[in-house]
């Protein structure tokens, strides 16, 4: 792993005051990777459903952890973080064993099917559309793990097509100062769900 500042590393982030639960950003991903049935890369959770003033939606998927529990847990190290602190893995070194999914806090890891003594086949999950290691933009690479949008120097497919611009992607910085302005903007404290999920993947300390 590469020493690189926590700062300038690829975060995700969803601004809960802004989500709205249109499910755009679930589409899109499916879409643009052409994920089979059953394997939701993305998905959005609401809190607190149909209680009024406490209703809250976020937009979850694989938080490309500074710490990743997934690879801590992986037996057979088929896990990767590059440079820029995107968390990817290797299907070919997968065995399916499932440890990723019982690691992980936001419940990332996707297994295409359940089969006799678990076997889950090869793990998928978000790839915050940066590819595999196959050969970048190769036919090979689109077929395992989806487009590699981040090699043509564009934002996610979820990113991309979240109306309310709720779903933040890019440096760490970046990303913690547009939510400080807005925060600032909108007169009002941190939301207690969004300081915890960014807090649980990315450290307390590094907005």
């Amino acid at each position: 792993m590469s020493n690189i500042n926590n700062l300038s590393r690829m975060k995700f982030f969803c601004d809960n005051d802004r989500c709205i639960e249109c499910f755009a950003c679930v589409v899109a991903c499916q879409n643009a990777h052409e994920l089979p049935v059953g394997i939701a890369r993305r998905k959005v959770i609401t809190l607190h459903n149909g209680e009024e003033g406490r209703e809250v939606s976020t937009s979850i998927a694989c938080m490309h952890c500074s710490d990743a529990p997934c690879a801590k847990v992986c037996p057979v190290e088929c896990f990767y973080i590059r440079d820029d602190g995107i968390v990817l893995h290797d299907k070919n070194k997968c065995i399916g064993c499932g440890y990723c999914l019982y690691a992980c806090p936001f419940g990332a890891p996707q297994f295409p099917r359940e089969g006799l003594f678990s076997v889950k086949g090869a793990m998928d999950k978000c790839t915050m559309c940066a590819g595999g290691p196959l050969e970048t933009n190769s036919e090979e690479e689109r077929a395992a793990y989806g487009q590699n949008r981040i090699a043509e120097g564009k934002v996610p497919a979820c990113a991309a097509m979240c109306s309310t611009n709720a779903l933040l992607v890019g440096e760490a910085e970046v990303v913690s100062n547009i939510f400080r302005t807005r925060v600032v903007g909108r007169d009002k404290a941190v939301s207690t769900e969004n300081s915890y999920i960014w807090n649980l993947a990315y450290g307390s300390g590094k907005r």
